[in-house]
């Protein structure tokens, strides 16, 4: 079973492109819905994040603080490091889990979404990466658009990430979200691809 990376700036589409290749049959693994999950079920790295970051990311039963957590790591590429150095091994090793789980299954391949792939050296554990790319003032857009970020917010969060143009020189695969090329022609034919 093949498994392909799927990553891209924030607002990007990653979230559009996986419905697609859902309807396609294909599973996703989203990490970062996985990694909010854990941060609030994991007493171990629960303790962690409290050690690391203060017992005022973490409320009454234990519940994630995120907009605190953000403030924290956003703008500060130590603390981010810091985080994912605590986060990433739970992800990981829940990611290989499910793997198995959709081998069982038969699937032919399955999608890690992640925005920080290449960030985190996730490719080498990969067959492949596809980069969902847009235009930066597009994603800015749709991100405040979507939440309830100000501009100032989605600009910290861009600039923690590594620049699409540099990931589009690694990706394997690219689908180009950005409203001027359709995207269902473009996820189609890689999909064919993987499975070629």
């Amino acid at each position: 079973m093949k498994k392909i990376g799927i990553t891209g700036g924030i607002g990007s589409g990653k979230t559009t492109v996986c419905r697609l290749f859902a309807l396609l049959g294909v599973p996703t693994h989203n990490s970062d819905l996985v990694a909010k999950t854990l941060m609030r079920t994991q007493p171990e790295l629960i303790n962690g994040i409290k050690t690391a970051f203060g017992s005022e990311v973490y409320g009454v039963n234990d519940e994630l603080k995120t907009a605190v957590l953000a403030q924290k790591v956003f703008g500060n590429a130590a603390a981010l490091r810091r985080l994912n150095a605590l986060v990433h091994p739970w992800v990981a090793t829940h990611f290989e889990q499910w793997c198995a789980q959709q081998q069982a299954l038969g699937k032919p391949f399955v999608l890690k979404e992640a925005a920080i792939i290449y960030e985190q050296n996730l490719q080498k554990n990969l067959d492949a990466v596809l980069l969902v790319y847009a235009p930066e003032t597009l994603r800015i857009a749709r991100t405040m658009q979507r939440s309830a970020m100000s501009y100032e917010q989605v600009q910290a969060r861009i600039a923690a990430q590594m620049p699409d143009d540099d990931k589009l020189k690694l990706a394997d695969f690219v689908v180009f979200n950005d409203e001027t090329r359709l995207v269902i022609p473009q996820v189609n034919q890689i999909y064919a691809a993987i499975l070629a």
